[in-house]
């Protein structure tokens, strides 16, 4: 490889000169040519432009694809289909990963039993999510990353690199300064001074070019305000719909409840052995929610069964923590009271059907010491 020994001597010369020069200025020692505010604040403007979308660029890929591992394979990928011209195939997100594992496992367990047929349910569900979230990371790729990557990639790097001529322009102009200070001959002068305004001209020539594409800032944000509302969009399109997903499946796994928890939440009641039949049939009826009073056959006008304990299983349970019920099916608890707990077939074992008084609900086993 053939090198220019002398242009490389002169380059090597101009940048210790220009770094002496510069030094020089930070100290105080040197006179420096200052620019005027309008350009000085088109100059902080822009870094503050540059830093912030640099950051939210970066921040907005993480939402996209939280995990760094798969995020740098993800780049990689798009890079080689970029270099080749292809089009980058659309990936399985984690949502549709999820969903088709619970697909399967449904055919394993059985399809017609209820944890089968629920899986599928709530995998079908997943793959819906999965699909959403694929299609608003596509859409936020396209119309707000990308504008983003291009400005940083493509405007800032032009930007920056004429910014450097003007540094560079601006040094060589405060040396031909300097140089014609210290000329003291008629021809030394002379050569100063058409130096002096030659190296005026290159800088204010580099000054407009990089003045106008730092005014080109603006329309950089207008760009990427548009951007910006395209991002909201789509994301407010992606949580509506998993959020109608979600409802549907709750509503799909509620109505199906009683299928597959039949002895769950109610029991036959069983008559007691002190009342008349008479009597017996119209005993109010109460959920395990619910609050009864057996004294009142009117209450018949509520129409939900009596949760009984059964003959034999119910314990004594002190608590240990309070709780406040969830919501209807439970019952709350104070601290060190003593309740009646028992369980019924089908139950979730850390639930138990707690009593206190005409109170009866579901009460959580780890809120409970049980004794003998």
């Amino acid at each position: 490889m053939d090198f220019n020994v002398k242009k490389l001597a002169s380059d090597a010369g101009v940048f210790f000169t220009r770094a002496v020069q510069f030094t020089e200025e930070k100290l105080g020692q040197a006179e420096k040519t200052e620019l005027d505010a309008h350009f000085e604040n088109l100059l902080a403007r822009a870094d503050c432009t540059k830093n912030w979308t640099e950051k939210i660029f970066r921040q907005t890929e993480v939402l996209l694809q939280p995990n760094p591992i798969d995020h740098t394979g993800a780049r990689i990928e798009e890079f080689l289909f970029e270099k080749l011209d292809r089009k980058v195939p659309s990936r399985t997100t984690n949502g549709e990963l999820l969903g088709q594992y619970m697909l399967d496992a449904a055919k394993d367990f059985g399809p017609g039993t209820p944890y089968g047929s629920t899986l599928i349910k709530v995998g079908e569900c997943q793959r819906r999510l999965g699909g959403a979230e694929r299609e608003f990371m596509q859409t936020s790729a396209i119309n707000f990353l990308t504008p983003l990557r291009n400005f940083l990639d493509g405007d800032w790097r032009t930007i920056s690199k004429e910014r450097r001529l003007l540094e560079n322009r601006r040094l060589d102009l405060d040396a031909c300064k300097a140089r014609l200070k210290k000329a003291k001959l008629a021809e030394a002068k002379a050569a100063a001074e058409h130096e002096l305004r030659v190296a005026q001209t290159e800088f204010d020539r580099q000054a407009e070019v990089t003045r106008l594409l730092l005014e080109g800032i603006s329309s950089t944000h207008v760009n990427h305000l548009r951007c910006l509302h395209e991002f909201v969009e789509a994301q407010a399109i992606y949580y509506n719909q998993c959020h109608q997903y979600m409802m549907d499946l709750q509503k799909e796994l509620g109505s199906s409840d009683g299928d597959v928890y039949p002895n769950a939440f109610t029991v036959n009641p069983a008559p007691s052995s002190s009342a008349s039949p008479s009597t017996a049939a119209t005993l109010p009826v109460v959920s395990i929610a619910g609050a009864v009073s057996t004294s009142a056959p009117e209450a018949d006008t509520l129409k939900i069964e009596e949760v009984q304990p059964p003959a034999t299983g119910t314990r004594k349970a002190k608590v240990l923590y309070d709780y406040d019920a969830a919501d209807t099916s439970e019952m709350s608890l104070l601290a060190d009271e003593l309740i009646t707990v028992y369980t019924v077939p089908g139950m979730d074992p850390d639930w138990l059907v707690g009593e206190r008084g005409n109170q009866k609900g579901k009460v959580p086993v780890t809120y409970l010491e049980l004794l003998s």
